[in-house]
């Protein structure tokens, strides 16, 4: 059974996702805290954070941040705030995918089960590669090193961590250089058709790795923009 991490300060929405996502067969818990919720992640093995934006004390842009830099999980963001401007700002700082209020409950069940069976394969497909025999298992592109066994990526020798999600975007890419891409084709090949969002969030992901990668990252020398699509 899939146990989910309710952050949520409005008691009603609280206990509105509480009750659908149990009676669709997960687990959850709630808190309203967000100083403890590295405590809490630690303590207890969750699938899935449902982060709600608007937190007393330590905001949810804070916590995204914080989660993202200590474990990974997919997060889910619960936002009053439908502007472009802070569903990119969450995505930046690491969160999957977001879900606007007032939301229809059975669509957030359909969210969380659609990102729970995605990040399902992709740490099966991580398992594999630790067990893969494969020599090498290494990729290039300039100073940047892809391990595709262990899920490593270096940068002139430092380590840079990588969400599975980003992981995969450099590796696709890395694997097929000098191929032009367009969003939409990234998103099938890396989202696939049960991720439910839309190929914007490819362009959120393209430049988080940017960041990461990039010696400048206005300027990037490693993943280029040609017309709107993506080559490595």
């Amino acid at each position: 059974m899939a146990k989910i991490l309710i952050m949520e300060d409005d008691e009603k929405i609280a206990w509105l996702e509480k009750d659908y996502l149990e009676s669709n067969g997960y687990e959850t818990d709630i808190i309203d805290d967000g100083r403890k919720v590295i405590q809490v992640l630690q303590e207890k093995n969750y699938d899935l954070v449902l982060l709600d934006l608007m937190l007393p004390g330590l905001d949810g842009y804070a916590i995204c941040r914080k989660i993202r830099d200590e474990i990974d999980i997919p997060i889910l963001m619960v936002t009053a705030r439908a502007e472009a401007v802070d569903v990119i700002r969450g995505l930046g700082l690491g969160a999957d995918d977001y879900i606007t209020k007032p939301f229809d409950p059975s669509q957030l069940v359909a969210r969380v089960r659609a990102h729970l069976k995605r990040y399902e394969r992709l740490t099966g497909r991580r398992e594999n590669a630790h067990k893969s025999s494969d020599e090498n298992g290494k990729l290039k592109i300039q100073d940047v090193v892809v391990e595709t066994k262990t899920w490593k990526v270096w940068k002139k020798g430092r380590e840079i961590r990588l969400p599975n999600r980003e992981f995969e975007l450099l590796r696709f890419l890395a694997e097929n250089p000098n191929i032009v891409f367009s969003k939409e084709e990234l998103f099938e090949k890396i989202w696939g058709f049960d991720y439910i969002s839309d190929a914007a969030t490819v362009s959120v992901h393209i430049n988080r790795l940017r960041e990461k990668i990039e010696d400048d990252a206005r300027n990037p020398q490693i993943i280029e923009t040609v017309w709107g699509r993506a080559i490595v």
